[in-house]
């Protein structure tokens, strides 16, 4: 186990910190009646949730990015998501409680996701979550998006905090590939959409949470 000291915690955004999976599922699902498809359960687009337009899209019309008309269906999609993203988006569960257990313990706090600017500013400004956050870096913050690490250097430039006295909790595999090449500590959020699915025990994160609140029990250990 790392002996390290911990001065910041960075997040992932959809899947770690917010359910934002019903308002994704929403927009997708809504291209697919106004075209005469029939509605999916909000249960099919979950798991695929953490990959933004990519996932819905490949949820509800089996189109992959390589395809001729992706993106204009994707530009359809953002237009639709970005007109209902605060409809039905929550906190998930403990993540509150975790936010003032970490700010009482005297450790900054961040977010770094791959959801563009346009959608990543509105969402936090609106939710009081992320009043405290002391670094936002979206998918298009820097010139790349995780898995490259760039993002999390930048978050930790603006904390002023060494990337290797930072932690990143995510809840898919990119976000501990970015995590390790950036130096820094990486927790796998299992609560998050691909945790049932994913073989976490491969993504070689350095621990693995159920729960928010268990954060705090690894960080006072390691």
């Amino acid at each position: 186990m790392s002996t390290r000291r911990t001065e910041a915690v960075l997040f992932d955004l959809d899947g770690t910190l917010i359910d934002s999976a019903p308002d994704l599922g929403a927009a997708a699902d809504q291209m697919r009646t106004e075209r005469g498809l029939p509605s999916l359960p909000l249960a099919r687009y979950r798991p695929m949730a953490g990959a933004g337009a990519r996932g819905m899209l490949g949820v509800a019309f089996g189109i992959t990015p390589e395809a001729p008309d992706f993106p204009v269906l994707r530009e359809e999609f953002f237009v639709k998501y970005e007109s209902r993203m605060l409809l039905n988006t929550q906190v998930f569960e403990g993540v509150a409680e975790l936010v003032e257990a970490l700010k009482a313990s005297g450790l900054q706090w961040g977010v770094v996701t791959n959801k563009s600017e346009r959608f990543t500013v509105p969402l936090t400004r609106a939710m009081a979550l992320f009043e405290s956050a002391r670094a936002i870096v979206s998918g298009d913050t820097t010139p790349h998006a995780k898995p490259h690490p760039e993002p999390l250097f930048e978050a930790a430039r603006r904390l002023g905090v060494a990337p290797e006295h930072c932690v990143y909790v995510g809840d898919d595999e990119r976000d501990m590939m970015a995590g390790r090449a950036a130096g820094m500590r990486t927790v796998a959020a299992t609560y998050g959409y691909m945790g049932e699915q994913a073989e976490v025990a491969r993504w070689e994160a350095d621990a693995a949470i159920a729960s928010p609140m268990e954060l705090l029990q690894w960080l006072k250990q390691a």
